[in-house]
């Protein structure tokens, strides 16, 4: 076999899965008919996970240039009435990034593609086209043709088509997309103001839910703003899209000597989920598996969403870690995810897109009696949904995301928690709790060898004592608040930063550590004791506590 994954498409979820597979280590190749980044901003919206990541494969400050904190949105009627607003979560931030950003497509992908090129383990191949892909029983077999025409045949373990919206390999194998009935057209510009310009502009970010036409205005980094509006019946999408029509629709907010037309384009903004994530040894990600209306801001969130669960169990499962079968959790995790999300999304655009007067008078009300009653707005991130199923305990706060604060090592350096212990499986422990036994037995344990594991000990300023590697002191106190409210001791975090699951006892903790072994391996907990006697004497001493 040549490879591990061959990635199909380089766009910014290809890109980040090459990073992930280097970061994993292993042996990918990435496969993309352009040679170049796409000149054109698309995207313009990510999220505090999404960051997160960004962070984890180390470029969190190449791209700082090119990202901006989201400013809050405000919903506006006819007559600028304010409807609805969407505020960002306040400090502390519960990922250690502001819950939402702006960017430029452009560098940041490039920021992404230039990474690849640290992983020795990753191939990059461009200029290049895929012309079949075939699953066999053992392996993938991959049919490219090189820039200059050469036809060859590789092979892998797995494919990940990456490759759009459009994907070829989903349409060769006619794979089907649930229709979430939604399918409207819009004129996406993109300008860069000139300097000293744009003073008059919002300074916010509005969608104008206006009956002649809807339309939004986004504050991007630096002097890049965007407007999106929506095309009316009477009007051609090639009409629309020519340079004095953009000109008159954007003359309401700025002349045409104050800015610089970056792009324009019209799109249809769909609602489309995949039905089936993978076809044998082939798994579908980004747009390739669903598309999402833009008003949240989370189709590309989606996307990495969608890297960031798959390549750590595809690492695993080569490593004989985990059971081909762990594979399957992919689809049954992202499925109700990127759902919900696109529940959300649709309803937010559905908001904006109502072009009847009497429909538009009824939702002006109720969304008016909304913000009375909640004068503090909506908070962007708690419409985004955590894991309802797949690999996860089953009690809360199984399937949330695990907060990542800024925290001081053994040697005395600050930094975000993530920079100590990557992406791996976190034991943490709360603050004052004794979990000896649960170490030693973790460590001892022969069926959790091999396994990324970290410890994480919150530990006090003033908790007397050598500190071990395991601990770290907490500099704002975020991770201990969120044990206490959840009322747990200790949480199993997997290495995309979802909690596997949460315990108040030691013994409870040894029975999530069983029962993500078994998990792994796709098998059923028998009773408890009879699996962690295994471990040794003492361990067999909590395992009977679970009977008791």
């Amino acid at each position: 076999m040549d490879y591990d994954v061959i990635i199909v498409g380089m766009g910014p979820v290809g890109a980040m899965c090459a990073n992930l597979a280097g970061m994993w280590g292993l042996d990918a190749l990435v496969v993309d008919k352009s040679e170049t980044v796409y000149a054109n901003p698309r995207a313009m919206g990510f999220d505090h996970e999404v960051m997160r990541v960004l962070g984890n494969v180390g470029l969190a400050d190449d791209i700082a240039e090119h990202v901006m904190p989201y400013r809050p949105s405000e919903y506006r009627t006819t007559g600028s009435q304010l409807i609805k607003r969407i505020d960002a979560a306040k400090p502390p931030f519960p990922l250690g990034w502001a819950p939402n950003y702006v960017f430029s497509q452009p560098p940041v992908e490039r920021a992404l593609r230039g990474r690849i090129a640290s992983f020795k383990s990753v191939t990059v191949e461009l200029g290049s086209e895929v012309l079949a892909v075939d699953s066999a029983e053992s392996q993938a077999n991959v049919r490219i043709r090189a820039k200059d025409g050469i036809e060859r045949t590789v092979s892998a373990a797995h494919v990940l088509a990456c490759d759009g919206g459009t994907s070829a390999i989903r349409t060769r194998l006619g794979l089907k997309m649930e229709d979430l009935a939604f399918d409207e057209p819009w004129l996406v510009v993109d300008v860069i103001l000139n300097e000293g310009a744009g003073e008059s502009l919002p300074k916010t970010n509005v969608q104008f839910c206006e009956l002649a036409r809807p339309c939004t205005f986004v504050v991007g980094p630096g002097r890049h703003r965007r407007w999106e509006f929506m095309i009316n019946p009477d009007e051609q999408p090639a009409e629309i899209s020519q340079p004095e029509t953009i000109k008159k629709l954007i003359s309401r907010w700025l002349p045409e000597e104050d800015y610089q037309l970056w792009r324009a384009s019209a799109y249809r903004f769909h609602a489309l989920i995949l039905e089936q994530w993978r076809a044998d040894r082939v798994f579908f990600l980004g747009d390739a598996a669903h598309m999402t209306p833009p008003f949240l801001a989370q189709g590309m969130c989606q996307g990495i969403r969608d890297a960031l669960n798959l390549v750590w169990k595809l690492s695993l499962v080569k490593g004989g870690l985990a059971a081909p079968a762990f594979l399957d959790t992919y689809q049954t995790e992202r499925i109700p995810h990127v759902r919900q999300t696109t529940m959300a999304a649709k309803e937010f655009g559905g908001v904006i897109c109502e072009r009847d007067s009497d429909r538009a008078a009824i939702r002006d009300a109720r969304l008016i009696q909304q913000m009375k009653d909640n004068p503090d707005g909506t908070i962007r991130q708690s419409l985004i949904p955590g894991l309802s199923k797949g690999f996860i305990g089953n009690a809360a706060p199984a399937g949330e995301l695990f907060p990542q604060p800024m925290v001081i090592n053994h040697r005395g350096k600050q930094a975000l928690l993530d920079e100590f212990t990557g992406q791996s499986f976190r034991v943490v422990i709360a603050p004052g709790f004794d979990a000896s036994a649960l170490l030693r037995c973790l460590r001892s344990s022969q069926s959790l060898k091999g396994l990324p594991i970290h410890v994480v000990r919150l530990v006090g300023p003033g908790q007397a004592g050598v500190r071990s590697a395991d601990d770290y002191e907490e500099v704002d106190g975020l991770l201990e608040q969120w044990l206490e409210r959840r009322g747990c001791n200790v949480v199993i975090v997997r290495p995309d930063h979802y909690v596997y699951g949460g315990a108040v006892t030691v013994a409870w903790a040894m029975e999530l550590l069983e029962g993500m072994e078994l998990a792994l391996w796709c098998r059923q907990p028998e009773h408890a004791t009879a699996h962690l006697a295994k471990e040794g004497d003492e361990t067999m001493r909590f395992a009977q506590t679970l009977t008791q």
